[in-house]
């Protein structure tokens, strides 16, 4: 078997489309969620504390020179993603512990009780025509 007949198998497996649909999907979250904290969240929040924009908190390492730019750490920027990913987080929970709640119901799902046997059969057929003959 060649590399891209098994390439093509793998490809055009059900997982592999699934997994490429939750990476596009999830991207697309990632973006919803990184707008959310950065246009409605964020503001707040730096307004509460005195009117801070996290986007542009940073510590300058070396002031800018005709030559060179600044060297900052843009700290900012981290704290907003760590939000993102705490919300995106928190989301992604959210969905699997519904799934995990759906699957738990059809568990619990009272299940029909099993045919009895041929030899339970039997046996309820003696008794019957024992019953009879008293």
């Amino acid at each position: 078997m060649g590399v891209m007949q098994e390439f093509r198998e793998f490809a055009v497996r059900g997982n592999v489309v699934d997994m490429a649909v939750g990476i596009v999907v999830g991207g697309a979250f990632g973006k919803i969620v990184s707008a959310f904290v950065d246009g409605v969240l964020m503001p707040p929040v730096g307004l509460m504390l005195g009117g801070v924009d996290f986007s542009e908190l940073a510590v300058t390492l070396q002031e800018a020179t005709p030559d060179a730019e600044a060297v900052v750490i843009g700290y900012g920027a981290f704290i907003q993603t760590v939000i993102d990913f705490a919300i995106i987080a928190f989301a992604i929970f959210l969905v699997v512990r519904g799934i995990n709640s759906l699957k738990r119901k059809e568990e619990e799902a009272p299940k029909a009780p099993p045919a009895p046997s041929k030899e339970e059969v039997l046996l309820g057929e003696i008794r019957d025509l024992l019953r009879e003959k008293r």
